[in-house]
C-alpha cells in the first residue's frame, strides 16, 4: 500500500464528488494506492480555503499552477470549467503527472486533440470522467451486448434529458453562454460516450439543435436548449439520440434502449439500480421484459453492499472512477475511457454541429 498525493482543480459540484471519492476509494476497493487529499485549487484563495476545510485537504491555493507545480501533488483531477481543461491538463502532463479530467475532454475538438497529444507524449495515465456508464447495471448491459446475449444489434436509442432550465423565468447563468456550454456540449457527451461504449464507433450523423428560450432574466441565451441526432454506427446499426435541458419533469434522464435479434435492453438512470431485459425465448405468451435488480453478482456492486437490491448511488459511480484512475497509475496500463476515447466523443459532437448547420449528414472524423 502506498500513499499518493491528489490535487483537485475546482472545488464545486464535481470537485466535491471527486474529493469524497478519493477519500473513500481505498476503503471500498482496497486499492494498492491510497489517495491523500494534498491540495485543492479554486478561483480565489478564499474559496479554496473553504473547500480545504470542508473536504479535508492538507492545503489550498487560488492558483492552479501552484497545485500542478507542487511536488507533493502526484496526480491531478480537473473539475473546473471545460474551457480550462486543456491548459491545466497540458501543464500537468508536461510534468509527467497523471490526469483525470471531467467531461467533456475540452471545449472544442482542437482542445481535445491537443490534450490527447500531450497525454500520449507524456506517457502518464489519463482518463475522462464519464461516470454514468459505470453503474453496475450499465456495466452489465455492456457485457450482455458484447457476449451476444441479445443477438445482432439492430437499433439504439439514447437520451440525456434534464429540466434545470425548463422554466423560461429561470435567470440567465453560465450555461446559457457559449457553444461549449449548450446541450450538445454539456449533456450530449455522456450519452454519446454510452453509445460508443455499448455499440462501438459512429460513422455518420444527422442532427438539429435549437434554442427554445432565447431570453432569460439577466441575459440572452446564445446556445442550444435541446438537440437530436440520427446516427449510423460503423457496425451498420441505426441509432437516434435526444438531448435536452428543458425536458420538464426529467431530472436525470440518462436512458437508452438497445434492440437485438434475440432480445432487448432498457435502462434509465432515474432507476439506476435496475436493468430491463427481454429475451426472445420460450412461449410467446410468457415473454416480456424482466426487471433485474442489481446485486453482488453484477460488476462493481459487491464492494459497496452485500445485499441485492439495496442499490448504489451517484457518488459510488465516482468512486468506481477513482478506482479505475488509480489502477491506471499503478499498472501503467490504459483504463477506459482515456483521453483518446474522450476525443472520439468530441468528434461525434463536432460532426453533429456540422450536420445541424448544413442540414446534411456528416461523417465522423476518427483521429
Amino acid at each position: 500500500m502506498r500513499r499518493i498525493g491528489i490535487g483537485i482543480v475546482g472545488g464545486g459540484y464535481m470537485g466535491k464528488a471527486h474529493a469524497v471519492a478519493m477519500s473513500a476509494v481505498g476503503a471500498v476497493f482496497g486499492t494498492a494506492l491510497r489517495p491523500r487529499l494534498e491540495m485543492v485549487a479554486a478561483s480565489s484563495t478564499e474559496s479554496a480555503e473553504r473547500y480545504r476545510a470542508a473536504y479535508g485537504f492538507a492545503r489550498a491555493t487560488g492558483d492552479w499552477r501552484a497545485l500542478v507545480d507542487d511536488p507533493a501533488v502526484e496526480a491531478v483531477v480537473i473539475a473546473a470549467p471545460q474551457e480550462t481543461h486543456r491548459t491545466v491538463a497540458e501543464a500537468a502532463l508536461a510534468r509527467g503527472k497523471p490526469v483525470l479530467c471531467e467531461k467533456p475532454l475540452g471545449a472544442s475538438p482542437e482542445d481535445a486533440r491537443a490534450m490527447v497529444a500531450a497525454a500520449e507524449a507524456s506517457g502518464a495515465a489519463n482518463m475522462v470522467g464519464f461516470n454514468y456508464i459505470r453503474t453496475p447495471a450499465s456495466q452489465f448491459a455492456r457485457r450482455l451486448i458484447a457476449d451476444g446475449e441479445i443477438g445482432d444489434i439492430t437499433w439504439f436509442r439514447g437520451e440525456h434529458t434534464e429540466d434545470f432550465l425548463s422554466d423560461p423565468d429561470t435567470p440567465f447563468n453560465w450555461r446559457c453562454a457559449g457553444e461549449a456550454n449548450g446541450t450538445l456540449g454539456d449533456l450530449a457527451p455522456h450519452m454519446v460516450n454510452a453509445a460508443l461504449a455499448l455499440l462501438g464507433p459512429i460513422a455518420a450523423v444527422s442532427a438539429c439543435a435549437e434554442t427554445v428560450h432565447e431570453k432569460r432574466p439577466g441575459g440572452r441565451v446564445d446556445n442550444d436548449d435541446q438537440a437530436q441526432m440520427m446516427c449510423r454506427f460503423v457496425r451498420g446499426t441505426m441509432g437516434q439520440m435526444h438531448f435536452s435541458r428543458i425536458a420538464t419533469g426529467r431530472k436525470m434522464g440518462f436512458a437508452y434502449e438497445v434492440t437485438g435479434t434475440n432480445g432487448a435492453i432498457r435502462f434509465d438512470q432515474e432507476d439506476q439500480n435496475a436493468l430491463w431485459l427481454y429475451r426472445s425465448a420460450g412461449p410467446e405468451a410468457a415473454r416480456g421484459f424482466t426487471k433485474i435488480l442489481t446485486g453482488p453478482a453484477h460488476p462493481d456492486y459487491l464492494p459497496f453492499c452485500q445485499g441485492a437490491g439495496h442499490g448504489t448511488g451517484y457518488q459510488d459511480q465516482i468512486i468506481i472512477e477513482a478506482r479505475d484512475f488509480l489502477s491506471a497509475i499503478e499498472t501503467g496500463a490504459p483504463v477506459w475511457p482515456t483521453f483518446r476515447d474522450g476525443l472520439e466523443v468530441a468528434e461525434v459532437i463536432a460532426a453533429a454541429r456540422d450536420a445541424a448547420r448544413t442540414g446534411r449528414w456528416a461523417d465522423v472524423e476518427h483521429s
